[in-house]
């Protein structure tokens, strides 16, 4: 029994090892199928499709067939793309691929004309997350961990991602679109029914960094009460959050995905600024949402990205995102006296500050 327990120890080592080693594949191939346009093409002929028909829709080299069947395979066992047996091809049946919840989130804009689809693009966000200067950080990683250097993507390109995205008009159009869609997600959340006790009593909020304006929109058209102010800079000058800026007095200041680009330093000064805009109003709190680490997740998956997501911030700012202790002493440092978590917005949680 020592023996066969000893083997069957070592092949699951093993396939965990190789599981891990192999699974920039996965992302890879996803980014691959995207720019073929694959999502697109089963869309647009409306029924799933057979690799027959996409290879000549999508014009593969007919010698290269079986590879984009490889990575259809692939995606379809990672939850991209359905998978059916056409029955009426005898005596051998034809597998054809449709779309999911997920492939469906990844068309381009001119595929559909639902405002469910076009409002949600995806597929910036992956190219950004794939792109080649986000990734190249993560090879001088072991290096960059032995010294005292600021983040690993400053060390290694010389600048910070802001200015590097400045500096890049591709890579800051897919910022700012990944910013649209995740915005356009989260405003179809926090404005639902369940969510209107966090607006009770509010009758003005200010948007800080909030980008085109996406979620004060949706707060505005779901809340007509509410006036809303969208405080940024330029979108052709980001730079990340400029900690000089100065918000007026509000009942409330939305705070979406800012803080966690900031260290406790950075951010217990804006916290004090936001504190000042709501300090004349009964009532007043900032609204905040980010990621709460070390809270209960769903799956196991939800852990993982959660966790890779936390990574990522570190690469980048030289900062990770914080659990509920870190996030009550950053707001008890900035002079807050009570805060409350809600944790419906999946990977991340809305978080009520009150002065």
């Amino acid at each position: 029994m020592g023996e066969k327990e000893n083997k069957d120890e070592l092949i699951e080592a093993q396939a965990h090892i190789w599981n891990h080693a192999f699974k920039y594949i996965n992302s890879m191939s996803l980014k691959c199928v995207i720019e073929l346009g694959v999502p697109d093409t089963i869309h647009n002929h409306g029924q799933p499709m057979s690799l027959s028909e996409l290879v000549e829709a999508l014009h593969i080299q007919p010698s290269k067939a079986h590879c984009l069947g490889v990575l259809m395979r692939l995606l379809h066992h990672s939850g991209f793309f359905s998978q059916t047996q056409d029955q009426n091809h005898q005596p051998q049946e034809v597998v054809k691929y449709g779309l999911t919840p997920s492939s469906r989130f990844l068309l381009r804009p001119n595929t559909t004309t639902s405002t469910t689809t076009t409002t949600l693009q995806a597929l910036p966000f992956v190219f950004l997350a794939l792109h080649q200067a986000m990734m190249a950080p993560w090879e001088t990683m072991s290096s960059w961990l032995r010294t005292a250097d600021g983040s690993a993507f400053e060390t290694l390109h010389g600048k910070s991602i802001w200015n590097y995205i400045a500096d890049e008009p591709d890579l800051r159009n897919l910022f700012h679109q990944s910013v649209a869609y995740d915005s356009h997600l989260i405003g179809r959340i926090v404005t639902r029914p369940e969510c209107r006790d966090v607006f009770e009593g509010v009758k003005s909020l200010v948007d800080v960094a909030g980008d085109r304006g996406i979620i004060a929109n949706a707060i505005a058209e779901a809340f007509p009460h509410i006036t809303c102010t969208v405080l940024d800079l330029p979108q052709q000058t980001t730079k990340g959050l400029n900690l000089a800026i100065q918000i007026p007095p509000t009942d409330a200041v939305l705070l979406k995905s800012v803080l966690h680009q900031c260290n406790d330093e950075e951010g217990i000064q804006i916290l004090k600024k936001c504190k000042d805009a709501i300090s004349s109003v009964k009532g007043g709190k900032v609204v905040i949402i980010e990621a709460v680490l070390e809270t209960q997740m769903e799956d196991a998956e939800s852990t993982e990205t959660e966790l890779c997501g936390n990574a990522l911030m570190m690469a980048t700012f030289n900062n990770t995102k914080r659990n509920e202790r870190e996030w009550k002493d950053l707001f008890m440092a900035a002079g807050f006296s009570n805060y409350k978590i809600t944790t419906f917005l999946g990977l991340r949680s809305l978080i009520e500050v009150f002065p």
